[in-house]
């Protein structure tokens, strides 16, 4: 054994290391989705919302694979910290398993029902047409991107980051060339607008998680056995779900009430549906950071917790959240000096762009808030505390958010300021009680695993099952 052998995993691990891959992946994937809003923009801002909308319930079951993925990166990564590397990969295998099947559900379900769901978002009927061609394309084949969060997630708890982003970056490069042929019907290919984004995203997946399944076998710390992906032992299916269920609560309860805030938004009018729709391809950039940040540092604890290393683990949480906090104050008070210029990216109508540039100033405030959640909920996730967040979760987001963003978007006419206003108060209130949470210290006492070895007064390490 070398000395770096001996090394334990989560002292080779450095946050920026870790972090910096993660943030260009999670631009990468943004980008997806804004590349098809900006490119459809050229056509029309009716097309523009349209996919915006269909983008959002695409975006809720992605939302969804997640319960999964995090609780396999929590898992994951606490069993390589404990030193248990053969049962990480037994574990992974049947994440893999489980997330493939439920994305087949979901594709079904979308294909089936895909109308019906826009229905009831109060779209105009010329805009349901073009968002549910669009949903049923993308729809049909969510399944795999249910297989690509499973397998990446695997990959990232490993440490490999890198391998997850430059994959994402292949993708992408894919995808815009598949829309500037698809779309506008350049060079021979037909011209099919909203279906050719589509057609693009669905192409540039199916190569992405085949050369992550790849990769897959190449970074994990121990092979995976065929039979493990067919092996469904319920001790591990109860440590993914007893993360991952708590954490698709939260996730649920978050898309849900933001669909339904999308409702009063529409009721607001067309003109405040498409200003929505563009802050917030925009703004997903601010959050992406943070969310790089709180992903680096759950790998980072989970593996410390893992390892038994519960001081070392509460201050790489209070460290990152410093770093975060601040750099995400930085570059959304950059964004605001230029928010009519990154509005006009998208568009030319002066009350778009003027209703846009109010919001890119509220979000000095929003997105320090979101700084806090994103990257606090991460680590209580990777220590095992998985059900105060989805708790306060819960009691906020329907207990404020819903109704005083309908108070103060449509009852008081504040229109979509006074409900960015609400989600401003949702984020901040959820932060600090997070922030407390860790505090306290109760995430100490839910660990999912322990160390391989233990060490005991007057005796010797002792293995633990």
């Amino acid at each position: 054994m070398t000395l770096t052998d001996r090394i334990p995993s989560w002292k080779k691990l450095s946050l920026f290391a870790v972090t910096w891959p993660i943030f260009v992946d999670s631009v990468l994937r943004m980008l997806l989705g804004t590349v098809d809003v900006f490119m459809l923009s050229r056509i029309s801002d009716t097309a523009t919302g349209a996919v915006g909308l269909a983008n959002e319930i695409i975006y809720f079951c992605i939302l969804m694979f997640g319960f999964v993925g995090i609780g396999t990166s929590v898992a994951v990564s606490q069993y390589i910290g404990a030193g248990r590397e053969k049962e990480a990969s037994r574990i992974s295998a049947l994440a893999i398993s489980m997330n493939l099947i439920f994305g087949i559900l979901v594709s079904v379900v979308l294909v089936s029902f895909g109308e019906s769901l826009l229905r009831l978002l109060n779209l105009n009927p010329e805009q349901i047409g073009i968002a549910s061609r669009y949903l049923k394309i993308i729809g049909g084949f969510i399944w795999v991107e249910a297989l690509s969060y499973a397998v990446s997630s695997v990959i990232r708890s490993s440490g490999h980051t890198k391998s997850v982003m430059f994959v994402t970056l292949g993708v992408n490069l894919i995808h815009v060339t598949g829309n500037y042929l698809l779309i506008f019907g350049h060079m021979g290919f037909p011209e099919w607008g909203v279906k050719g984004a589509a057609v693009s995203t669905v192409v540039s997946r199916l190569l992405g998680i085949v050369v992550l399944l790849i990769l897959l076998y190449r970074r994990i710390p121990a092979p995976i056995r065929r039979k493990d992906y067919v092996t469904w032992n319920g001790s591990y299916i109860k440590q993914i779900l007893g993360i991952g269920l708590p954490a698709a609560g939260e996730h649920l309860s978050w898309q849900s009430q933001y669909l339904m805030i999308i409702s009063f938004v529409n009721m607001i009018g067309i003109t405040a549906l498409n200003t929505h729709v563009y802050v917030m391809n925009i703004s997903n950039y601010f959050m992406a950071l943070a969310m790089s940040i709180g992903a680096g540092t759950e790998i980072i604890v989970g593996q410390m917790v893992g390892a038994g290393e519960m001081k070392e683990a509460y201050r790489r949480l209070i460290k990152s959240v410093k770093v975060s906090f601040g750099l995400t104050l930085a570059i959304v008070g950059a964004a605001a000096i230029f928010r009519h210029e990154l509005i006009g990216m998208f568009t030319d109508d002066p009350d778009i762009i003027a209703a846009g540039a109010g919001i890119f100033l509220l979000s000095i405030v929003l997105e320090p808030g979101r700084t806090f959640n994103t990257v606090i909920i991460n680590s209580l996730r990777a220590a095992g505390d998985a059900r105060f967040p989805v708790l306060m979760g819960v009691l906020s987001m329907w207990g404020v958010s819903v109704p005083l963003a309908y108070t103060l978007g449509v009852h008081f006419g504040i229109g979509l300021l006074g409900i960015w206003i609400a989600f401003a108060v949702d984020e901040w209130l959820r932060g600090l009680i997070m922030l407390l949470r860790w505090r306290s210290r109760a995430w100490e006492k839910k660990a999912l695993v322990k160390p391989v070895s233990v060490p005991e007064s007057g005796a010797g390490a002792q293995a633990q099952a």
